[in-house]
């Protein structure tokens, strides 16, 4: 049962309580209105304000006597004063609203509000100092304030919370608190503060009331969150300071094409060695790209970003302009309707604006170093020479109107020379396909997965046909150098009166295979030799070993374990070799070719005729005559002609 005395203590506690406050009466024409200005009055948050109301309002246009809400207000007993950041209020928790930096002592900040005194104290960062109570006893003091007691101060020293905490009333002089005054400037784009001090007695003002004062007067977008915690903390006076910023509209960008390739031509890309000088015969003209590879991209137009003045007044933004995506010759675009790909193998370039894949690489001139050397996914053709030192490598055709030099040519299709080989002891022309020349002169090496074709004959070249070697024409003759085909080999006349010594012609296998034979037979014989020196070196430091008792000097035992490894090596070569050497010796007896060689003219004696393994040297000259084996014994029968072969663009052996 509760006694009349527990009633009595629990109102004496209850007026103690209420006598601490500090109560401010406000009104309104509705009761949040006249809560929101008590929360201004008091400089706390609307959550945090108590009231008690005084007179209930009437309004409407049925009130016979309207009249306002009237409260008189109070601050919770949890009083603190905080700032939400997303409505752009005054935050308790803001102690990164300065930069952060890694050793920064702690502070305290006091300010002087209508509705009281407040101090914050924010923590020290890194090793930075803790605030004292000495430290905020000089601040309030500084204000020419009353200190309150210890155990007012002491927690929110302690804590360190950032927060601004009410820690007395605060005695204000009427008509001396601080003026503000706002000047919206850059066409709405940027609001300045102008605050004029305050008097003895007259108090600041807290963010809160910044910010109100701001909405007032038209100031309601892009508040500066920190510039607003800082101002209240140290408040500037007499200046222009920024407070908000517009957002400016912002354009979308315009579409546009990324292109996988090299778009401006006229900048070369050359190649470094590896020991970084330049490579001139580099130029890396051709960009190559395959079927399916992607060569360009489109990058949408982006849509505007609308813009908004301080003042909330909509700045309208434009979106960026679509482009056409530039599709030319042998290209598409993908599924996603953006990327580019090639159709084709070949030269990607812009060509009339239009992004073209070309399958035919034509090069106007000489191939020399203005163009540097050829490599490209498809066919080259050539409209004048190929000049000395450089390259051509092409997927597809290589067509040469002029003359081909000291040169290297590289095709998987067939060549065609219309001008002749011109080699210097020194070019190099392949083709998984057919050779189509004027003439062959002095090449090093001529080698075709077919045929090789020529009109005016061979002079002291090295040529290599997997099938056949055909020379037709008033001077197609074939003079010095090693000529090979597996199947037929015709000209005019084979050898000269002088030059017969230094002719051979080799039919009746695989020629390939026959050229590796040989290789295989030199370096064995050359390994064999080494491994004979080894050998004998070897048993030398192992003579003298024995005699030094099993050891050697430590630079003789290191040549020792060298000769051992070199032995080893030799050793497996060789076996191997002989292994390979014994599988083309297989494969070149199971090929039935018959091999012919054929001359419409004359044979000069000392020509060599090589059909299968066997030999016959021409001994005396002969007409035309065509050589093939019987019986293991290379005959001279009368002249066969050869069949008419077709090649590219109209050429043909005849």
């Amino acid at each position: 049962m509760v006694r009349l005395e527990q009633i009595q203590q629990k109102m004496q506690e209850l007026y103690k309580k209420d006598s601490s406050r500090f109560f401010v009466e406000a009104r309104g024409s509705e009761l949040d209105e006249a809560i929101a200005s008590a929360a201004i009055q008091l400089g706390i948050p609307a959550a945090n304000v108590d009231y008690e109301v005084t007179q209930k309002g009437k309004s409407g246009m049925f009130a016979l006597n309207p009249c306002d809400w009237i409260i008189l207000a109070y601050q919770n007993d949890n009083i603190k004063l905080n700032v939400d950041e997303s409505d752009g209020q005054l935050n308790a928790g803001s102690a990164n609203v300065i930069e952060e930096q890694k050793d920064k002592n702690g502070q305290v900040f006091i300010s002087c509000l209508t509705a009281g005194v407040f101090m914050k104290v924010t923590a020290p960062v890194g090793n930075g100092k803790k605030v004292k109570i000495d430290d905020a006893i000089k601040k309030i003091k500084a204000k020419n304030l009353d200190v309150p007691a210890e155990k007012v101060l002491m927690p929110i020293i302690k804590k360190a919370k950032g927060e601004y905490i009410r820690i007395a009333p605060f005695k204000k002089t009427p008509g001396n608190d601080a003026m503000l005054t706002v000047n919206i400037r850059d066409d709405g784009m940027a609001a300045y503060l102008h605050v004029y001090p305050p008097g003895p007695g007259g108090a600041d003002f807290s963010a809160e009331e910044i910010v109100l004062f701001l909405n007032n007067n038209d100031v309601v977008f892009g508040i500066d969150d920190n510039r607003l915690v800082e101002f209240q903390d140290n408040p500037v006076y007499k200046e222009d300071y920024l407070i908000a910023e517009g957002q400016p509209a912002k354009n979308g960008n315009d579409a546009k094409i990324e292109y996988n390739f090299r778009v401006d031509t006229s900048v070369r890309d050359f190649s470094q060695t590896t020991s970084g000088q330049i490579n001139f015969k580099e130029l890396n003209i051709i960009q190559n790209v395959v079927e399916g590879q992607p060569v360009a991209q489109k990058i949408p137009a982006q849509r505007g970003e609308p813009g908004k003045t301080v003042s909330g007044k909509y700045l309208e933004a434009s979106s960026g302009k679509d482009v056409v995506i530039p599709i030319g010759e042998n290209t598409k675009i993908a599924d996603d309707g953006l990327t580019v790909i090639a159709e084709i193998n070949g030269h990607v370039s812009l060509k009339k604006g239009r992004i073209t894949v070309e399958p035919v690489y034509v090069v106007e001139g000489n191939v020399s170093i203005k163009t540097g050397n050829i490599e490209f996914l498809g066919a080259v053709f050539v409209n004048g020479n190929v000049d000395d030192g450089f390259s051509i490598r092409a997927s597809g055709n290589i067509e040469v109107k002029g003359t081909v030099g000291k040169s290297e040519l590289d095709a998987e299709g067939d060549i065609v020379i219309s001008q002749g080989i011109i080699g210097k002891e020194g070019a190099l022309i392949r083709t998984s396909q057919s050779i189509w020349s004027k003439f062959i002169q002095n090449a090093k090496s001529v080698e075709a997965g077919k045929m090789v074709v020529v009109s005016d004959g061979i002079i002291n070249s090295n040529v290599l046909a997997n099938k056949k070697i055909i020379c037709k024409g008033k001077r197609a003759d074939i003079i010095g150098g090693n000529i090979s085909a597996a199947e037929f080999i015709s000209a005019r006349n084979l050898g000269s009166p002088t030059a017969g010594n230094d002719t051979t012609l080799n039919v009746g296998f695989d020629p390939k295979s026959k050229e590796r034979l040989d290789f295989l037979r030199v370096s064995q014989e050359n390994n064999e030799k080494m491994l004979a020196e080894v050998k004998l070196n070897l048993t030398a430091l192992e003579n003298q070993k024995k005699r030094r008792g099993g050891t050697l000097s430590e630079e003789k035992e290191e040549t020792y374990q060298k000769y051992i490894e070199t032995k080893y090596t030799l050793e497996t070569e060789i076996e191997e070799a002989k292994q390979e050497v014994q599988k083309i010796k297989e494969h070149l007896e199971t090929i039935k070719i018959e091999g012919k060689v054929s001359a419409s003219g004359d044979v000069f004696a000392g020509v060599t005729i090589n059909i299968k393994n066997f030999t016959e040297v021409v001994r005396t000259d002969c007409k035309a005559t065509t050589f093939f084996l019987d019986k293991g014994i290379i005959r001279y029968g009368k002249y066969e002609k050869e069949e008419e072969v077709k090649g590219p663009g109209g050429y043909s052996t005849n």
